[in-house]
């Protein structure tokens, strides 16, 4: 379990370290450098379009990568997932800007982020399985929890990188040429997690599948035949995680330097810190989701976002940085616990014959909705509302999240491997 807890974390947090430095740079350099024409409060917004693009991508590569994933297997998939994220986010570092090839560039940058939408549609949900498909009953909460920890790891990381760059050079240096380093830097973490994951095994629940009755010949279609609720109530129960870790850890890093004008390494600083916020808080509701359940740990979770959306702008506008220090870590520490459960419970929810892809579906339409919709419009709604309205909107994502996992009831007491109408056993 250590060998495949490894292979998991390190894997999740190469893929989102790719998916996330494209956040950062959209909030920091992307306004400028593809949408100068737009000025700064709409080109932020065109910006962060083309962040949420990937989102709407994500359904679809669940359903290819999750396709193949339940069909050839859980490793198979996630190696094609890497590749595809890995050279998608070479050449955004390769891009050249709109000053240079014109409407082209924001043109390509979209179909860039497309790729990597599709890769981290195919991520998760797979390096999730191959976790708790290894796991003991009794752990699988902790044990499951390593892709999301990734996740926070990745956030980290990513935002290390800019603030490094930043620090070591000028603002023109960097917004001129700094932002490619580490998009372009990745290439020696794709080839080291290829490496990884070239050297894992198949999960025994999948090889058990298909020594018993083989598998599903179109797992989409097996998934909404069987448990269309579960799907849909699935994504629904992690939205909250979602909103409040791309409104922390992505638009916030935009507020704080654009809107609050605080210093971009103090910015960053604090993004760093809403990693190590959200690992903590993984941990945290992972190891309490295996002694209490997975349904009361996303419930409290949910519950404190709730309060905490509504309480979050006005707080910020206070605008000082100590303020800041605590709204951003604070944000991502309550989206950590809600996150630490899922990977578990989307395990827990779904057959073997199309888990990879009902699972990943799930999350991925929870991304769409809680994670890419809330960044692309906080920016429009906070310059019309006000910051409050925005914050009631986000909490109103979290009362989603809150009656969905209540209607879905525990998760914990169920077995990976029971048999569903369409297995022959």
């Amino acid at each position: 379990m250590k060998r495949v807890a490894t292979a998991s974390f390190i894997g999740t947090v190469i893929e989102f370290y790719d998916f996330g430095i494209y956040g950062t740079a959209a909030a920091l350099v992307f306004p400028h450098v593809f949408f100068p024409a737009l000025g700064e409060a709409e080109g932020t917004v065109a910006s962060f379009a083309t962040y949420g693009v990937a989102f709407v991508a994500r359904p679809f590569g669940s359903i290819l990568f999750g396709h193949f994933g339940d069909r050839l297997g859980r490793k198979k998939s996630l190696i094609a997932t890497m590749l595809l994220m890995g050279l998608a986010t070479i050449l955004v570092g390769c891009m050249p800007t709109a000053n240079q090839i014109g409407v082209a560039a924001p043109i390509l940058i979209v179909v860039l982020r497309i790729l990597q939408g599709l890769a981290a549609g195919g991520e998760f949900a797979g390096a999730v399985l191959f976790s708790s498909e290894h796991a003991p009953k009794g752990k699988r909460g902790f044990w499951s929890m390593f892709p999301n920890f990734g996740g926070g790891a990745a956030i980290t990381l990513s935002n290390l990188t800019f603030f490094l760059t930043t620090l070591l050079m000028s603002d023109d240096t960097f917004t001129s040429w700094g932002w490619r380093i580490p998009f372009v830097a990745s290439f020696l973490l794709v080839i080291f997690g290829l490496w990884v994951r070239l050297r894992m095994d198949e999960t025994p629940v999948f090889k058990k599948q298909i020594a018993q009755s083989g598998t599903s010949r179109m797992p989409f279609v097996e998934a909404f035949k069987h448990q269309p609720l579960q799907v849909l109530l699935g994504a629904g129960t992690v939205m909250v995680g979602f909103a409040l870790t791309y409104i922390g850890g992505t638009y916030l890093v935009s507020y704080g330097t654009a809107v609050l004008e605080l210093p971009h390494t103090f910015v960053l600083g604090m993004a760093m810190a809403g990693g190590l916020s959200i690992s903590a808080g993984v941990v945290l509701g992972a190891v309490l989701s295996d002694r209490i359940g997975r349904r009361w740990v996303i419930v409290g979770a949910a519950s404190a976002a709730v309060v905490w959306a509504l309480a979050l702008f006005p707080i910020l506008d206070i605008g000082s940085r100590a303020v800041f220090a605590i709204g951003l870590p604070v944000t991502m520490f309550i989206s950590g616990v809600a996150t630490g459960p899922q990977g578990a419970f989307l395990s827990e929810l779904f057959h073997t014959r199309y888990r990879y892809t009902a699972a990943g579906l799930s999350y991925s339409l929870a991304g769409m909705l809680g994670g890419g919709v809330p960044p692309l419009v906080a920016a429009s709604v906070i310059d019309s509302f006000g910051g409050f309205v925005f914050g009631c909107m986000l909490a109103g994502v979290c009362l989603i999240s809150l009656i969905s996992v209540l209607t879905v009831g525990e998760t914990r007491q169920l077995d990976l491997e029971r048999a569903t109408p369409a297995d022959p056993t």
